[in-house]
């Protein structure tokens, strides 16, 4: 399997769901009550809702540029930087789901093979506190990227959930239904 082909239908499917379970907290909530969500914790010190759904949206995009070995554009340190800060300023539930179609719009316009192109060559990541790891392509891809990710989007799940939003393993795994054996499907 190609590294385009596990990574861009995983961010796809998943920042998808992402976004059902704003729609579904929007849906359960007053507003006031669903935007207060963008500043949940699970803990005191974690990172609320907001920055792990730019976290999540800015995993997604970080693999895209490292696997295709170019240059961050600005955009994503814009998004980084909002994470960091989302604490005082969590944005609104609109903007977060803006992140997302954002990510969604840059997977969607990758080429079948964008990612596979220099698989060969060695990535260099490096953390902002100077701990820096060299990976292959697919060390990455397993070892870093799709780790980060789901840690991010399984913490705003944990969050959603934590506040009472009726989410269960059906919101976390829409996509699965296009495998459904019509007649298998529970009743009732």
């Amino acid at each position: 399997m190609s590294l385009t082909t596990l990574l861009v239908p995983t961010y796809t499917q998943m920042l998808k769901s992402l976004s059902g379970w704003l729609e579904k907290a929007q849906a359960q909530m007053s507003k006031e009550n669903a935007e207060t969500l963008l500043s949940v914790r699970l803990a005191a010190d974690m990172f609320p809702l907001s920055t792990q759904i730019r976290f999540a949206c800015f995993q997604a995009q970080e693999a895209v540029f490292r696997l295709k070995r170019e240059v961050f554009p600005e955009s994503l340190d814009i998004l980084i930087n909002e994470g960091r800060n989302a604490g005082e300023l969590p944005g609104s539930l609109s903007d977060a789901q803006a992140r997302i179609d954002q990510a969604v719009a840059l997977l969607d316009g990758l080429a079948a093979d964008a990612l596979d192109i220099n698989s060969d060559k060695p990535i260099v990541l490096e953390l902002p506190d100077g701990i820096i790891f060299d990976l292959t392509a697919e060390q990455y891809a397993r070892d870093w990227a799709l780790p980060q990710f789901y840690f991010h989007l399984m913490t705003a799940y944990a969050i959603l959930r934590s506040k009472k939003v009726e989410l269960g393993k059906a919101d976390y795994v829409p996509h699965m239904f296009a495998y459904l054996r019509s007649e298998t499907m529970l009743k009732g």
